[in-house]
C-alpha cells in the first residue's frame, strides 16, 4: 500500500483497511488544472493538507467541481522536495476522532507542488504563468502569522525578494502587467483580521518599489482596487499536530508503507500523512472580484466581513483560545504533557468549563452562524478530551505574552463596558496569576523547566527572577512590574479592579512544593 500506487491497479487491502479513495479522475482534474487553473496556495504545511486541501477533496468528490489546488512553499522547500514530490503530490489524512474511531483518506486534490523562489527557475516561470492565467481566482495562505512579516532589509531588495510576501507581490506585478486581472489574496491563517495582514504587506512592497520607480504608480493603485484585488478575512480552527508515532505504527501495521516521518533542516515536521482533530471551522468574508471555487460543498461558511469578525472574537476570546491558554500555563506546572490528559484532572477541567461557561460566556460575541454554546460544548466534551490527538500544553504555551492580551484583555474590557462586576471574575485572575508562576520556570514538583518560546520571554522572566519557590515571607513588589504590562494583559487590571487580587493569588502559587495545586483546588472548588 503506497500512495504512488493508487492511480494504477488499487489493491483490495486499501478497502479492507478502511481507507477511502478519490472518487473523481485525478488525472483529469490535474490536466484541467495545469491548463485552467483558479487557486493557488502558499504554504505546504501540515494544516494545508489537512484542511483547505481535504475540503477541496470533498468538493472534487460531489463532481461538482473539476479543478484542483496548486501548492507552492516560499519558505522550507525541502517539504516540496521530501513531502510532495516523491508521493505525486497525494498525501494521507488521518482524522483522529474521539469516540476512538479513525478515519483514513487519501487526498488528491493537490495537483502541483512548486518551490516559490526565482532561484528554482522552472517552478517560477510556472508560478509566474499560473499568475497571468486570467481564470485564476484566489491564492490562498497557511504561512503562520510570521509569515506576513516584511523587514526594512528585504523592502531594499527591490524587485528580488526574500519574504514569502515579498514573493507574492512580485508574482502580483507579473498579473498586473498581463492586463491588471482581478484575483483574491486569501489569508487563512490563524489570526486576527488576517486579509489586512496581507494587504499591509502587499502594499509594503509595492509602495516601497513605487517610491524607487521600479513600478508604475498604476501597479499600486491595482492593489488597492478592491474590485480588482481583495483580502478577506476569515476564522479557521484545526488542531493539526506534528506527526505522531502511535499513528505512524497504526499505519505500518496497516501495510500503508508511507508512514515515514520526516525533519526538514528548517525544523519543520512533516511526512506522507498528516493526522488531526475531526472538529474543523473555516469561515470566509465573501468577496472574490474573480469568482471562487466552490468550498461551501465542503463545509465552508461564506458570510460577511462584520459576522467573521464575530465568529473570531466568539473564539479566541471566549470559547477555545482562553481555555486553551489557562491548560498550557497550569498544564505545564503540573507536569503534563497532553492537552487530554489534563482534561482527566479534575481541577484543571474544572478551571477551563467554569472560565468559559461561568466568566467568558456572559461577554461572549454570538454570531449567529455558530452558536457559542454548541461551540465550546464541543471544545470541552469532544476536542480538549480527545485522546488520539497528541497536542501538548508546551506547544500552546508558544508565545502566550502575544495572546493573553486578546484572550483575557478583552474580556476584562467587556466587563467594564457592559458595567459588569469584575470582582465576580476569580478564574481569569487565576490564570493571570499562573502566568508568573510559570515564567519563573519551576513547576509544582519544584522541578526546573523551559517555557516556551516567546519574542518578550526573557524579559519577563528577568522581572519574576527574585521570586523563590518556597513558603514564608518574600519580596513580592516585583509583581507589580510584571501586572502593570496593558502591552502583555491587554487591560489596566489595577483600574479594573483585579491587580492585587492576582499579585495575591500569585503569591500563593509561590508558597512551596505542591503550591499550585493546592492554590487551583483552592479556587476551582470554590468558583
Amino acid at each position: 500500500m503506497k500512495l504512488t500506487d493508487i492511480k494504477a491497479e488499487i489493491s483490495p487491502l486499501w478497502a479492507e483497511k478502511g481507507y477511502q479513495m478519490p472518487r473523481f479522475d485525478i488525472e483529469a482534474v490535474r490536466e484541467k488544472t495545469k491548463e485552467e487553473p483558479v487557486w493557488v496556495h502558499f504554504g505546504a504545511g501540515n494544516l494545508f493538507r489537512a484542511f483547505p486541501a481535504a475540503v477541496l477533496q470533498q468538493v472534487l468528490d460531489t463532481g461538482k467541481h473539476d479543478r484542483g489546488v496548486i501548492v507552492a512553499e516560499g519558505f522550507d522547500f525541502e517539504i516540496i522536495d521530501k513531502a510532495y514530490r516523491p508521493y505525486d503530490n497525494l498525501s494521507l489524512l488521518v482524522c483522529l476522532q474521539s469516540d476512538g474511531n479513525i478515519r483514513k483518506k487519501v487526498i488528491a486534490s493537490v495537483t502541483e507542488s512548486l518551490k516559490a523562489d526565482a532561484r528554482f527557475k522552472e517552478d517560477w516561470m510556472r508560478l509566474a504563468e499560473i499568475f497571468c492565467s486570467p481564470g485564476l481566482q484566489m491564492v490562498s495562505f497557511t504561512i503562520t502569522e510570521k509569515g506576513y512579516s516584511v523587514s526594512t532589509d528585504d523592502l531594499g531588495r527591490g524587485l528580488d525578494p526574500v519574504l514569502v510576501m515579498g514573493k507574492v507581490t512580485l508574482l502580483l506585478y507579473e498579473r498586473f502587467l498581463a492586463g491588471a486581472l482581478p484575483l483574491t489574496l486569501q489569508s487563512m491563517d490563524n489570526c486576527s483580521h488576517n486579509g489586512d495582514r496581507v494587504k499591509a504587506a502587499v502594499l509594503a512592497y509595492a509602495s516601497r518599489w513605487e517610491d524607487e520607480g521600479l513600478v508604475p504608480p498604476e501597479f499600486l493603485a491595482y492593489l488597492q482596487d478592491s474590485g480588482k484585488v481583495s483580502y478577506p478575512w476569515s476564522m479557521i480552527d484545526k488542531i493539526t499536530p506534528r506527526p505522531d508515532g502511535k499513528v505512524q505504527k497504526l499505519l505500518e501495521e496497516d501495510g500503508f508503507e508511507d508512514h515515514c516521518s520526516i525533519t526538514t533542516d528548517k525544523h519543520t515536521y512533516t511526512a506522507p500523512f498528516v493526522n488531526a482533530e475531526e472538529t474543523e471551522y473555516l469561515v470566509v468574508e465573501d468577496h472574490y472580484p474573480n469568482g471562487r471555487p466552490p468550498l461551501e460543498l465542503g463545509g465552508v461558511l461564506y458570510v460577511d466581513r462584520e459576522t467573521v469578525d464575530k465568529v473570531e472574537r466568539m473564539k479566541v476570546c471566549t470559547c477555545l483560545n482562553p481555555l486553551h491558554t489557562a491548560m498550557s500555563l497550569y498544564g505545564c506546572l503540573l507536569g503534563y504533557d497532553l492537552i487530554s490528559a489534563e482534561m482527566e484532572d479534575e481541577d484543571i477541567r474544572g478551571l477551563v468549563t467554569k472560565l468559559g461557561y461561568k466568566e467568558a460566556m456572559p461577554v461572549v460575541v454570538d454570531p449567529g452562524v455558530l452558536k457559542p454554546d454548541v461551540f465550546i460544548d464541543a471544545v470541552l466534551n469532544r476536542r480538549l478530551p480527545n485522546p488520539f490527538m497528541p497536542d501538548a500544553p508546551q506547544r500552546i504555551a508558544t508565545d502566550t505574552s502575544q495572546k493573553l492580551p486578546i484572550r483575557f484583555g478583552e474580556t476584562i474590557r467587556a466587563y467594564r463596558d457592559r458595567g459588569l462586576d469584575t470582582d465576580d471574575l476569580v478564574l481569569i485572575p487565576l490564570v493571570l496569576a499562573g502566568y508568573a508562576r510559570y515564567l519563573r520556570g519551576i513547576d509544582d514538583e519544584g522541578r526546573v523547566f523551559e517555557p516556551s518560546p516567546d519574542p518578550l520571554l526573557a524579559e519577563l522572566r528577568a522581572i519574576v527572577a527574585p521570586l523563590e519557590v518556597r513558603e514564608g515571607k518574600q519580596d513580592f513588589s516585583c509583581l507589580k512590574t510584571l501586572y502593570s504590562r496593558q502591552d502583555v494583559f491587554g487591560a489596566d487590571l489595577y483600574g479594573a479592579g483585579l491587580g492585587e487580587r492576582i499579585e495575591k493569588m500569585a503569591a500563593e502559587l509561590f508558597a512551596g512544593p505542591g503550591a499550585v495545586r493546592r492554590t487551583l483546588h483552592k479556587y476551582v472548588s470554590a468558583r
